[in-house]
């Protein structure tokens, strides 16, 4: 191999985007084959994990690499789901594997003889088993109860050896099965977050308005009788660059921030005598505390404002979201 051979950078990227085209057509042609062998095959996952059973990928090489990550995406997402390495199966691993379960066995070729001896074993068990192949009269094939098949013309090596195609359109049609399997099973953001609870994907299905608000001490509020004076005093007890102007009935009237103040100064020069109602931005932004936190950086992003009222479902004021908290959160 030559390692000195100079880099021309236009072949380079031609050379990378006929990769490219080369997968995306081979993703098509599975996306355009998919047929009654794909429905059947969700409906028997829903039959097995309805009564309690799992789904257990089986592969071997890069086969076997996708079909742990495929694993891993079916199980967050509501379909209960492992991968068993073939190998492994044959020395102890097999124990992973109840009656009740699936095995959905994933080579392209249908021919890999790791994966083919595991299967009398599961067979024996009473398992029923798939396979994912784009050789349906593969040996996989023949032993299997049914097959899926997954036609790809070439991989994007030049000597149409290394899997590429054929990895990237596995990936993609495991990743249809998981969706297809969470809208079947009615899997909701609320089911997803159980599963994720933590890192930036926890926080963000997880953590809600009421999580970064702040109440008490920390957040300003005001009657509308009060004077554009006492709201400013709120404001400086709180720390907080904004009030809440509030009913009786703890109804959010309206809000005043500091920037309002240095606008009413502006063409008013007595504005801290006045009352707070007169000058206050009435039915203002305002956000329920359940939501989850995410939202708000639509609101402020949207409304280009850097305080938002918290309130309940009553329309009740229950707290304050200042913008410069949010960071601290690892909202944004």
């Amino acid at each position: 191999m030559n390692s000195s051979k100079t880099v021309d950078s236009q072949h380079v990227l031609a050379l990378a985007r006929d990769v490219i085209n080369i997968e995306l057509d081979g993703v098509k042609k599975v996306r355009d084959e998919l047929g009654e062998p794909f429905v059947a095959l969700v409906k028997k996952c829903l039959d097995i994990l309805h009564d309690g059973g799992k789904l257990v990928l089986c592969g071997v090489g890069k086969s076997g690499h996708i079909s742990k990550k495929l694993a891993a995406t079916l199980a967050s997402t509501g379909a209960r789901s492992v991968f068993m390495h073939p190998v492994e199966a044959m020395h102890g691993d097999l124990g992973v594997v109840s009656p009740q379960d699936l095995l959905l066995a994933v080579s392209y070729s249908g021919e890999t003889d790791e994966l083919l001896r595991v299967l009398p074993a599961v067979k024996r068990m009473g398992v029923p088993i798939v396979a994912i192949t784009g050789k349906a009269d593969s040996r996989l094939g023949g032993f299997s109860d049914m097959v899926v098949p997954m036609p790809v013309e070439r991989e994007a090596c030049p000597f149409n050896l290394a899997p590429t195609t054929t990895t990237t359109a596995l990936l993609a049609l495991g990743d249809a099965l998981a969706m297809v399997l969470l809208d079947c099973q009615d899997f909701q953001i609320s089911d997803y977050a159980k599963n994720h609870p933590a890192g930036a994907i926890g926080r963000t299905i997880t953590l809600t308005v009421r999580d970064c608000m702040r109440t008490g001490d920390h957040c300003a509020q005001v009657h509308p009788g009060a004077t554009v004076r006492e709201a400013l005093l709120a404001m400086t007890a709180a720390r907080d660059g904004a009030v809440a102007i509030t009913g009786e009935d703890g109804l959010l009237l309206g809000i005043f921030t500091d920037g309002d103040f240095r606008r009413a100064m502006t063409s008013d020069d007595n504005v801290l005598q006045a009352p707070i109602e007169s000058v206050m931005t009435r039915n203002p932004v305002s956000i329920n505390q359940k939501q989850m936190a995410v939202e708000i950086l639509k609101l402020v992003e949207h409304r280009k404002i850097d305080d938002v009222a918290a309130v309940d479902d009553d329309g009740r004021f229950v707290g304050m979201v200042d913008i410069q908290d949010l960071p601290k959160f690892k909202v944004m």
